[in-house]
């Protein structure tokens, strides 16, 4: 327990990440990974990442990141998006894939699956994108967990032009719409926010329990 809490005491938004470090590829197979097994509504997993390491693409990225020079100095520039479209095939496929993996029979799924095809197809496309992209939130807390626990250095964003990037990254030939950016990689040591204290509530003040 107090390992944890000792990583989670030593990450903080990055401002300015050292461009001459780079994770290495088992440190970014496990962000992947993480990202991957986050948990999400239903199990429907309505997001994807993209994982930029292009110079050229970061540099591009931070005139749509309101000058946050991180996106360019990173190791790795983490994009969440989400799905564009969650239809009925798109939940059908994710049923498939349960029978596949799990053989559970058809006859337990179907129920389940035709309830989510007629909840999802009442659904407005904006409440739809909203529920995909709070699952993109659960994924950003997730990385950046592991992120502390690996010692790598982190900085989430929600500063950023979507259209932007999604142009630049060609995400709407993709099928997906970007909605939270995390430059990640090593801290540079002249970044003076390193060693700030971190400002948060009173743990009495943050934590209610009952009873």
């Amino acid at each position: 327990m107090e390992d944890s809490i000792e990583h989670m005491e030593w990450r903080y938004a990055v401002k300015k990440f050292d461009a001459e470090r780079n994770l290495s590829a088992p440190k970014v197979e496990k962000l992947k990974m993480a990202f991957n097994l986050t948990a999400t509504s239903y199990g429907l997993q309505p997001i994807r990442m993209v994982v930029v390491q292009n110079k050229t693409i970061q540099e591009a990225l931070v005139a749509h990141s309101y000058g946050q020079e991180q996106v360019a100095q990173a190791s790795h520039v983490l994009v969440l998006c989400i799905e564009n479209v969650i239809d009925k095939d798109y939940i059908t496929a994710y049923f498939e894939q349960v029978a596949e993996i799990r053989g559970t029979s058809s006859t337990i799924l179907e129920p389940f699956k035709d309830s989510l095809v007629a909840n999802f197809s009442q659904k407005e496309v904006s409440e739809v994108r909203k529920w995909a992209t709070n699952q993109a939130y659960l994924a950003m807390g997730n990385l950046l967990t592991i992120c502390a626990m690996e010692k790598i250095d982190s900085c989430p964003m929600e500063g950023f032009v979507p259209q932007e990037y999604d142009r630049i990254l060609q995400l709407k030939e993709k099928g997906l719409s970007s909605v939270l950016v995390m430059p990640v990689g090593y801290r540079a040591e002249d970044d003076m926010f390193a060693d700030f204290k971190k400002v948060r509530k009173d743990i009495k003040e943050s934590i209610i329990e009952l009873r």
